[in-house]
This record gives C-alpha cells, sequence and structure tokens, in this order.
C-alpha cells in the first residue's frame, strides 16, 4: 500500500524525519518496502501549448507536434502519444533538461525528423504512475512557465508498506497514522467529516437485507446537490500518488475515503437506481450483471447480489458495482452505499471471479463495522470543494450478523509470560489506550479490554498481547530462548561413544556384533588364559564361557570372510568384556573395550587408526611402550598409555593366533578401555592457521635396535624439529640382510613448512641436521642411507 507522507501529517503530527519513521514503521511491524520522493521539481519542463499535429511521414506509431514556448515560435516534437488536441496544454522537457531516471534530453533526429525535446507522460514527471499517454495540463497555465510552479506540485513521500492480512486498520491513512502517533506521543484526534450536517430523510431510499450473514451491515444516504466535474488538483494529485488513477469529483472523493479511512464505499446515479432501493440477497444460479469495467460476470448462489428495487442485479457486494447505475456527466444526485462483508465470503466470491478491487481487498481482511456515518460526513466534506450546495440525508441502516466486538480479559502475568517482560498493568493500559483498545485495570492483574471496531482480527487475549509487543517495542524484548521440559537425552559418554563410531565407520571399518559368550577354548585358541566366568546353564553348551577379550570374535568374523574369500575385512567392535572376580560372591570385574582389526594390514595399521581417534578426541599425553600381551605378536605390539595411565593396547595379532584360525593375512590390532580413555581431559581441539607458503618434505630412515619404541623416535624427532614440523607419517618398518640381528629400520616422512615465509634449502638442511643428530645420540641409532 501506498502511503504519503504528507497525508499522514494531516491526521498526526508524525514529523517529517522520512528514515526515522520507516524505522519506527518497520518496527510496528508496518513494513517499509520502499520509500519514493515524488513531485520534486525537474528544471527545463515547461509548460508548452500544441499548435499542430501532423503525421510523421515515416512512422505509423510517432507524430510530429508543433508546440508554442511562450517565445511565439513553433517547436518540432517528435511524439508516441497521440491522446492531446492542438490547443491542449502539455509539458515539454527542454533541450539540455536531465529527467529523474538520468536520461539528457538532446536535440535528436527520429526516422528523419528532428525532435526538439520531449513531451512527458504524468509518470515520466513523477506525478502519477499513469505512463499511457502525455500529461494534459489544466487550461489557464502561462505558457512557458515552468511546469511544478504553474500546478502548484509540492513534493511528498511515498511509503511502500508491505502489510500483513492481520492488520485490516493498516489499509488507511487513518490506520497508519493512529498507531505513529501512538508510538511517537503525539495528538491523534482527525476532524473528519464534523463540519457536515445530516439533513432529513432519504427520500427513495430503501434497504431489504436478506443475506444477513454475509453483509453484516447495509447502509445507503441519499446525497444531493451534485454535479460532475474535474476533482481540486491537490485531491486528484494524492490520489495518484497513492496509485489511483482521478476519474471525477463524485468517484474521486468515493476513493479518497477509502484510503484516507479503510472505508469502501459505493456511489450510484440515484435517476438510474429502479425501484427506489436496494436489496441484498444471494445471487440466483447464472444470474448476469455487467460490472464497471464492461465484463459482464456469470453468479452463482454464494455471491452477494446488490439489486435495485426492482430486484435487478446492479453490482457484487463487496466487489464491484454495476455499470448500469454509473457516475455519469449527468448525475445530479447519488445514493452512496457504505456496508460490512463477511470477510470469507467476500474472499471466496472474489478467487472464483477471478476480480478484486480495492474495496474487496479491505472487506476480505475485516472492515470497520461501525463507521458508516463518519465516513458518510467526510464524503460530504470532500464533495463540497466542487460541489457547494451538496447536502447528506438521514442514513437508511440495515443490520444483519456483526461480528461481536467484547470486552476481554488480558491477565498482566499472560502478557509478560508470552513476552519475556516486566510490564505492569498501568504501563501495558498506556501502550493500548492510544490505539482505541480501551482498557479498565480490573484486580489481581487483570485488564478488561474493549476491542475497537475497526480491528477485527482481533479476537482472543492474545491478539491483545501482540499490540502489547507492537507498542512496547519488538527490540526493547530481550532475545530469550524459552527452556522447555526435557525427558531424556545423551549422556556425555554416549555422545563420545557416537563420535568414536562416525569415526571409526568413516575410516571405512565395519562395525561388527560378535557374541558375548564363547566356547570352551576359543580363549586358548586365541592365545589368551582360559581362566573365565563359566555359565551353568547356558542356551547353547557351545556358548558356555563369557568372554574376556573381544580378541576372538574379531578373529572368528575375520577367518569367516576370508573362508568366503574375502579377504581385508575391517572390524570394530564397542562391547563388554568380563573378568573372574576376586571374591567368588562379588560381581564380575566387567568393562566396556572398542577393538578393531584390520586384516591384511600390519601394526602401524592400527596405530595410524589410533593417531585418528586421539585427533578427533583432542586427547593429549599419548604415548606407546613396546611390551608382550597374551595373544599379541611379541614384538610389535605396545600398550597405549595417556598421562602415564595404561588406556589399551596395540600392535598385531601373533601369526600363530591367526593360524588357528585358518588366517593367513597379518591382522593389525587394538583394543582400548573406552571409559578410561574418555575420562581423560577431551574435546574440540583448537584451531591451528594453515600456511600459505610452499611445504618442504623430507624421508628419513633410521636403523634401531628392537627395545627401541617408533613413538620414542617420533617424539625425538618432533621435539628437534620445533613448530616447523607440521606432518610426520611413519611409512616402512624393514627387517632384513641390509639390517643387523634385533634391529629394524624405521622410515618416516617428515614435512617442514612455515607460517611466515619460503623455507630455504639451508633452513630445511638445518633442521634435517638437527633431528639426525637428536635421533642417533638418545637412541643410538644410525642413519640408513
Amino acid at each position: 500500500m501506498e502511503v504519503l507522507l504528507s497525508w499522514l501529517n494531516e491526521l498526526a503530527p508524525v514529523g517529517v524525519d522520512v528514515a526515522a519513521l520507516a524505522d519506527t514503521m518497520n518496527d510496528l511491524g508496518l513494513a517499509v518496502d520502499g520509500i519514493e520522493t515524488v513531485g520534486a521539481p525537474i528544471d527545463g519542463v515547461v509548460v508548452a501549448k500544441v499548435l499542430g499535429l501532423r503525421p510523421h511521414p515515416d512512422a505509423d506509431r510517432m507524430q510530429l507536434v508543433d508546440v508554442d514556448t511562450g517565445d511565439g515560435q513553433s517547436l518540432q516534437i517528435c511524439c508516441g502519444a497521440f491522446n492531446m488536441a492542438v490547443g491542449d496544454l502539455v509539458p515539454l522537457a527542454t533541450v539540455g533538461t536531465v529527467m529523474p531516471d538520468g536520461r539528457a534530453i538532446n536535440r535528436a533526429k527520429k526516422r528523419g525528423e528532428w525532435s526538439n525535446g520531449m513531451l512527458c507522460s504524468p509518470a515520466e514527471l513523477g506525478l502519477s504512475s499513469d505512463a499511457e499517454g502525455i500529461a494534459v495540463l489544466p487550461s489557464g497555465l502561462d505558457v512557458g512557465a515552468p511546469v511544478f510552479g504553474a500546478l502548484g506540485v509540492s513534493p511528498d513521500v511515498v511509503f511502500d508498506l508491505d502489510l500483513t492480512r492481520n492488520r485490516p486498520d493498516a489499509y488507511a491513512h487513518l490506520g497508519i497514522a493512529r498507531d505513529l502517533a501512538a508510538r511517537l506521543h503525539v495528538p491523534f484526534a482527525p476532524s473528519l467529516g464534523t463540519t457536515v450536517d445530516v439533513d432529513g430523510k432519504s427520500e427513495g431510499i430503501t434497504v431489504t437485507l436478506d443475506k444477513r450473514s454475509a453483509c453484516g451491515r447495509f447502509t445507503a444516504h441519499l446525497v444531493t446537490g451534485v454535479f460532475v466535474t474535474e476533482s481540486p488538483r491537490w485531491l486528484a494529485e494524492r490520489l495518484s500518488r497513492a496509485g489511483m488513477r482521478p476519474i471525477n469529483n463524485i468517484v474521486d472523493v468515493s476513493n479518497y475515503v477509502m484510503l484516507e479511512m479503510g472505508r469502501p464505499n459505493h456511489t450510484y446515479d440515484m435517476t438510474k437506481l429502479e425501484g427506489g432501493g436496494f436489496r441484498v440477497r444471494s445471487a440466483h444460479s447464472a444470474e448476469t450483471v455487467e460490472t464497471l469495467d464492461g465484463v459482464t460476470r456469470v453468479l452463482t448462489t454464494d455471491d452477494v447480489a446488490i439489486c435495485d428495487g426492482n430486484d435487478v442485479v446492479i453490482g457484487i457486494g463487496g466487489i464491484m458495482g454495476g455499470a448500469s447505475t454509473e457516475i455519469d456527466a449527468n448525475t445530479s444526485a447519488v445514493a452512496l452505499e457504505m456496508a460490512w462483508f463477511e470477510p470469507s465470503a467476500i474472499a471466496s466470491s472474489g478467487a472464483r471471479l477471478g476480480l478484486r478491487s480495492e474495496a474487496s481487498m479491505r472487506f476480505e481482511r475485516g472492515c470497520d463495522t461501525d463507521d458508516m456515518a463518519v465516513g458518510a460526513r467526510r464524503f460530504i466534506e470532500l464533495l463540497r470543494l466542487t460541489c457547494p450546495d451538496a447536502r447528506l440525508h438521514e442514513m437508511v441502516d440495515a443490520v444483519g450478523s456483526l461480528p461481536p466486538r467484547p470486552a476481554i480479559a488480558v491477565r498482566t502475568s499472560r502478557v509478560n509470560a508470552l513476552l519475556g517482560t516486566e510490564l505492569d498493568s498501568a504501563t501495558i493500559k498506556d501502550l493500548l489506550d492510544p490505539i482505541g483498545f480501551a482498557t479498565k485495570i480490573g484486580t489481581d492483574g487483570v485488564l478488561q479490554v474493549q476491542l475497537p471496531t475497526w480491528r477485527y482480527d482481533a479476537t482472543a487475549e492474545v491478539d491483545v498481547i501482540e499490540e502489547v509487543a507492537r507498542h512496547h517495542g519488538y527490540g526493547r524484548i530481550a532475545k530469550t530462548v524459552p527452556k522447555s521440559t526435557v525427558f531424556g537425552g545423551l549422556t556425555p559418554l554416549q555422545r563420545d561413544r557416537r563420535l568414536v563410531r562416525q569415526v571409526l565407520v568413516g575410516l571405512g571399518i565395519t562395525e561388527a556384533m560378535p557374541n558375548a559368550f564363547l566356547a570352551p577354548g576359543d580363549l586358548e585358541r586365541s592365545g589368551l588364559p582360559g581362566t573365565a566366568i563359566t555359565i551353568t546353564n547356558p542356551l547353547d553348551a557351545d556358548e558356555s564361557v563369557l568372554r574376556t577379550s573381544l580378541l576372538p570374535g574379531l578373529l572368528k568374523a575375520i577367518a569367516y570372510n576370508a573362508s568366503h574369500r574375502r579377504l581385508g575385512a575391517r572390524f570394530f567392535e564397542i562391547g563388554h568384556i568380563y573378568g573372574v572376580p576376586d571374591e567368588p560372591a562379588t560381581l564380575p570385574d566387567e568393562r566396556e573395550i572398542i577393538a578393531i582389526a584390520l586384516a591384511g594390514t600390519p601394526a602401524i595399521g592400527a596405530v595410524a587408526v589410533l593417531d585418528e581417534l586421539v585427533a578427533v578426541l583432542a586427547i593429549d599425553g599419548l604415548r606407546l611402550t613396546p611390551t608382550a600381551r597374551p595373544g599379541l605378536h611379541p614384538s610389535r605390539t605396545a600398550v597405549v598409555t595417556v598421562n602415564s595411565a595404561e588406556v589399551g593396547v596395540v600392535g598385531e595379532v601373533d601369526p600363530d593366533v591367526a593360524a588357528a584360525y585358518s588366517i593367513t593375512e597379518r591382522v593389525a590390532w587394538l583394543a582400548l578401555d573406552l571409559p578410561a580413555l574418555l575420562a581423560h581431559p577431551h574435546g574440540p581441539r583448537a584451531y591451528r592457521k594453515i600456511s600459505r607458503f610452499p611445504s618442504s618434505d623430507i624421508d628419513l630412515a633410521f636403523v634401531v635396535d628392537d627395545s627401541v619404541a617408533a613413538f620414542d623416535i617420533e617424539s625425538t624427532m618432533r621435539e628437534a624439529a620445533g613448530d616447523l614440523l607440521v606432518d610426520l607419517q611413519l611409512f616402512d618398518v624393514f627387517r632384513g640382510p641390509s639390517v643387523p640381528q634385533g634391529s629394524r629400520s624405521l622410515a618416516y616422512a617428515l614435512r617442514l613448512q612455515s607460517n611466515e615465509r619460503t623455507l630455504t634449502d639451508g633452513e630445511v638442511a638445518a633442521v634435517r641436521k638437527q633431528i639426525v643428530d637428536a635421533v642417533t645420540r638418545r637412541h643410538g641409532a644410525r642413519l640408513r642411507g
């Protein structure tokens, strides 16, 4: 909806700070989609008189217009509009004029004919949205005078508002002004129609209301002493700026009242109103009426028919009037209709007919049920500007089913609970009274709020609370998230367990779920001690032993896959193991273990998985210490400690154990006590800046004694390299003729990189030497060529 700043200031002194007003309207829920300044003078646009009209010799859609700009000389203009006549006054943008859209007007040839300027439409001058033809100016203006000064046009600001359906009052300047006045704490007391007295009865007008559910009220006034002429220039200008085309004084005043008050109304030529009155009823099936747009509409029984006294349809209720009673140049008396229609009935008819009007848009949202008398007086007040003898006769009023407007009980506690505020009853009353929600403070913090007739949307306590929120200011309400009752939820251990599962699945490892019960001898076949808890009444005699390790179950899974020629199986399990209690009457030593078995992979593969888990969980203080454990390779196994506390073991399954399960592949193994691991500090790892400078890669291989842990070698290299080391990977472990007995070769890939500069060859060589010296000195290692 287009709202004019000057119009608002006539209803309430809201000021001229456009930006501040836009912010206020936005905060009130009246979203401002655009702001446009209209009517600003354009230098170089003058009043010109049409002297002659000639066809363009080479363009059918263009004519040559000879105009006089006040110097008595004929000036030729090429023009694509044909709506002017000889003698008309028109606006001419002279050569050198810069138009609001940035176009510079120059002397130019158009299809071989010179054009010495441009004749302008109302839209090009910013006077209205009409771009269909050249603006024909009122007679009597001085030829050659600046157009804007001659017309008395004053600049104005138009706010384009995107309104929601639940604000019917906002589809009127009056409703916008009321909201702004309340927020800005300025007076709001518009005197609309107060100068008009009502004369005698509306002779010749009766109203019969049959469709009382769809038409809640239908009023009619007789208006005499009228004649058709042009509207005052300022009124026509306002209508144009608000998006409506001026037609004549009677129709224009009707539209003006609708835009100002939100009160749709319709005027009928009394001489064309047959039968002396109105009948409002349901349309008959297939009944037709020609509407003001010249289209014949076919009605159904769901439509509201406005009929004359002879029961002939003369309009579609709440949508559009009929052509048969249209105002014309001979109109001398008018029947002024103002009604209230049930919103859903109008919306349904409009959608079915494919016909929507400014009136139906307002009726669909819910108009005021009680402003007809004021609207009629305002109509006459404006009409008397062109028809001084216009008289308003008494209202004929027929009432059907109107929506109730009861007082609503509003609890102060409920207001604050919904809004998160601490408002008292007096403050709430001060917010509601200025917008017409008359409030009385009751006992126990309960207010009685009388709903205004112009707020059809407000029907319950929550609607009133919304008004409190709007005028208190959404920006003043603290942003909080209400807390609701939470049932269940994951513990930190459960969340971490899910994260571990996600990491392992992401590494391509499949979760397995072997049976927790083993057959007698399974532990021994896995190289583990046979001492375990035995079930006295097992479901299956071959599954009578509670497992003390996850190793037998995962080895069975790998063996089964290998027997089906599925080599390289990769499994993990999160499950419980059960140790034999120290005392016969005590419970088993039950622990939750995560175990990973990687067929076809050496021990280094299990270490890589451990590194990935530790990195994701951000656990510091990890150390691997060589050890020997039952069922695992005696020289390829290490105990995993975190801050000196043992949390698991990593390495490789003993080849003899693998052979016992007919597994021919090497099997990397990792088993961790999950609660013990997660008991250490962990969480998101700190961000590390990624360098934009190139890196340098070097490989180093050291021959060390079998008793030296690879983890210790890595720790020494990291310490020696310092911050320049960004990545370190063990990529080969070698034993062979070239390596002394009891030793092995460990080959590492190192990546060096600086955050400040590109490393030189000399710097890389220096770091390499530091690393080699530290490893050879501390661990008795030898650099392998």
